[in-house]
């Protein structure tokens, strides 16, 4: 019995000690997983994700994804050097890559690297929308909700091992779960789709970012609408698995629109 209150007092200061804090909303959150590995990880899992996908040769619609993704890189930084969090994103290596895919999805992993599926072009429609999936996709990072994800799943998944253990332990269930903790993985059953409390920061942050970028944040309601209506039969997009839109999400950006139309004013 000592032995285990021990464990479980150890446990407890090891949770206490992993707690960061999200930017806008301060909340608590959990990281277990140390961001070295967690960048040396998400570089291994891109190059072997880019290996096995083509890029666009579509010279505009990857020019524009580059430009837009450098714009919200920019306002990403910006915005966090104002919170004083500057060594956050300081070694972030931007990535911005448009690969040729029907598939309804985007996704971003940790150091920058940000992934566009050219299908969910047609719903993004223009520049702003564009800027709203990419913003919302970098918010996800910025808040270190796959870190979160993955810490949650190696707990409950994997037992509570190291990163550096599960990996060459159980390497295959490691990279699954890295996989869904940050969206590139489609219906892959490990984690629950982003909780709507991450929903929520991801939608705050994103609308942040691409207002400060220059990108009018009243773009962003009409593309959750399209996502919506995209949704139409009983085969939701693979956006829509890991990203909940309904009208009650609709109407809560909404209500952050006042916000950040202050920065997009102050952007022009």
């Amino acid at each position: 019995m000592r032995e285990l209150q021990i464990v479980m007092i150890s446990l407890l200061f090891l949770l206490v000690a992993a707690c960061a804090t999200v930017p806008v909303t301060g909340r608590t959150q959990l990281q277990l997983v140390p961001s070295d590995q967690l960048a040396a990880m998400s570089q291994e899992q891109h190059t072997h994700f880019m290996a096995e996908h083509k890029l666009s040769g579509d010279v505009e619609k990857v020019r524009m994804v580059r430009e837009v993704g450098q714009d919200i890189a920019w306002a990403v930084e910006a915005y966090m050097r104002e919170l004083g969090r500057g060594d956050d994103v300081a070694n972030y290596n931007w990535d911005f890559s448009l690969v040729e895919d029907d598939s309804v999805n985007a996704f971003a992993m940790p150091g920058g690297k940000v992934v566009i599926f050219t299908g969910i072009l047609p719903i993004a429609q223009n520049r702003d929308g564009l800027a709203v999936i990419m913003g919302h996709e970098i918010a996800h990072v910025v808040a270190d909700h796959g870190n979160e994800r993955m810490s949650q799943g190696l707990l409950t998944q994997l037992g509570g091992l190291a990163l550096a253990t599960a990996l060459s332990q159980r390497p295959a269930a490691t990279q699954e779960l890295f996989m869904a903790a940050f969206g590139a993985g489609a219906q892959v059953g490990v984690l629950l789709p982003f909780s709507r409390l991450h929903e929520r920061e991801a939608d705050h942050l994103g609308l942040i970012f691409m207002a400060m970028a220059g990108y009018n944040p009243e773009e962003a309601p009409r593309f959750w609408e399209r996502m919506t209506a995209e949704k139409g039969g009983a085969q939701a997009p693979e956006f829509l698995s890991t990203h909940p839109a309904d009208s009650r999400r609709i109407e809560e950006i909404r209500k952050l629109l006042p916000e950040a139309m202050e920065y997009y004013r102050a952007s022009q």
